[in-house]
């Protein structure tokens, strides 16, 4: 912090100023405190607190998050029940083959994919960026979509939308084999329950039988993995965000890697630890809307 030059005296000021000089455990209950507060320290490269860049960046990986689940599961779960209702058929075959590839793609060279197809060759879509340099929209709650809907900007949401597009495709290509995989499971097992020969038995339409019986019950793990997934989700921010120069916590972690400001490292962990926790503490109480069995 001080350089290869500092004084004695200075480095002293320094440790003094970040309490080193006091006993380990004292620091310990210091950090502990303020990490209950949500304080966690300034920045050793802006030398602005920590959790005012975490609150700015939240909202872009946020908006990131949700369009890369929407794609995810707008994609994944049809191809998951297709699957499993041409069990072994060269359909079944081929959505394997064709998951098993999107999984070995690593995002960083997805997103790259798709930036040099979409963007560059067919000019379709910004390469990068979350909105136009042109446009202006008023801050409310930093989602750009949602601050441009509240205040009738559609042409704004549009464009922020526009922007969201690539990315968001990249981390749902992330996580569309997964929510593939477990829904063709699910739905082969749910298929082979006893309520599904009743309900067939009892000469109601196939479409009802698989879409609302079977897939209903099929649903539990799929939403199991999204949770479960949340956390690697997060982690794939990190190198969509680099690669589209997206705002987000996934950038200011990578530039924080890079220059090695541990305080905005402890301070993103915290909050994706957070938002894990969290996650799963919405699909827990989720289950019992699917499956009215499940009792708290």
């Amino acid at each position: 912090m001080v350089g290869d030059v500092a004084t004695e005296e200075q480095i002293q000021a320094i440790r003094h100023d970040l309490g080193f000089d006091r006993p380990l455990y004292i620091q310990y209950l210091s950090y502990m405190y303020d990490l209950l507060h949500l304080n966690f320290g300034t920045s050793l490269n802006s030398r602005l607190p920590v959790i005012r860049e975490i609150s700015a960046a939240f909202p872009t990986t946020i908006e990131l998050t949700i369009v890369g689940l929407i794609f995810g599961v707008a994609i994944g779960l049809p191809l998951g029940v297709l699957a499993a209702l041409n069990r072994e058929k060269m359909i079944d075959h081929f959505l394997r083959a064709f998951s098993l590839g999107c999984y070995s793609f690593p995002i960083y060279v997805t997103g790259i994919l798709l930036q040099l197809a979409v963007s560059v060759r067919l000019g379709m879509l910004p390469v990068a960026g979350r909105i136009a340099s042109t446009a202006d929209i008023p801050k409310i709650t930093g989602l750009y979509v949602l601050d441009s809907l509240l205040t009738l900007n559609f042409a704004v949401m549009f464009d922020a939308l526009a922007h969201l597009v690539l990315p968001g495709m990249t981390m749902g290509i992330y996580l569309l084999p997964m929510i593939s995989r477990i829904s063709r499971a699910g739905m082969i097992e749910a298929l082979t329950e006893d309520y599904i020969v009743t309900a067939r038995a009892k000469g109601l339409a196939e479409s009802t039988v698989v879409y609302r019986h079977a897939l209903r019950n099929a649903l539990l793990p799929t939403i199991t993995v999204i949770g479960m997934n949340f956390a690697g989700l997060l982690g794939g921010s990190m190198l969509t965000e680099t690669v589209f120069s997206l705002p987000g916590l996934g950038r200011l972690m990578y530039r924080a890697i890079s220059s090695r400001d541990f305080s905005m490292i402890q301070g993103i962990v915290v909050v994706y630890t957070l938002i894990v926790v969290a996650v799963n503490t919405i699909i827990d109480i989720g289950y019992r809307f699917l499956d009215p069995r499940v009792k708290y």
